[in-house]
């Protein structure tokens, strides 16, 4: 059975930085695509980034030029680098993974950008 744990969130200024973490339970980390989606208040949770078992990446273009998905398979953690944050990422933050019709979710971490 996967499991997910997200963590990193947290308050942030508009312009600064974050880093979420994912770490991955369970077996066949390394064949699973791995998905961040975000969900503001009163809003569907919206897809944000997404890293192939082949480190094919892919990413709103909302957040594209600014945040990067990256895994490390050695430590069966997938992470996703926000820079330049805006009052708009504001939102819960989701681990997703994904193989062979399979899903699984995380408990999501909330990252709030405000001055």
């Amino acid at each position: 059975q996967v499991q997910l744990v997200e963590s990193g969130g947290g308050l942030v200024q508009p312009g600064g930085s974050l880093t979420l973490e994912c770490v991955f339970s369970g077996s066949g980390f390394h064949f699973h695509t791995m998905n961040w989606y975000r969900q503001a208040d009163g809003k569907q949770r919206e897809l944000v980034a997404t890293l192939t078992r082949d480190y094919s990446t892919n990413y709103s273009d909302s957040v594209k030029g600014r945040f990067t998905i990256f895994r490390d398979n050695g430590k069966n953690t997938v992470y996703l680098q926000m820079s330049s944050l805006k009052a708009e990422d504001t939102a819960a933050y989701y681990c997703n993974a994904r193989w062979l019709g399979d899903g699984y979710w995380g408990q999501g971490t909330q990252v709030t950008v405000s001055s």
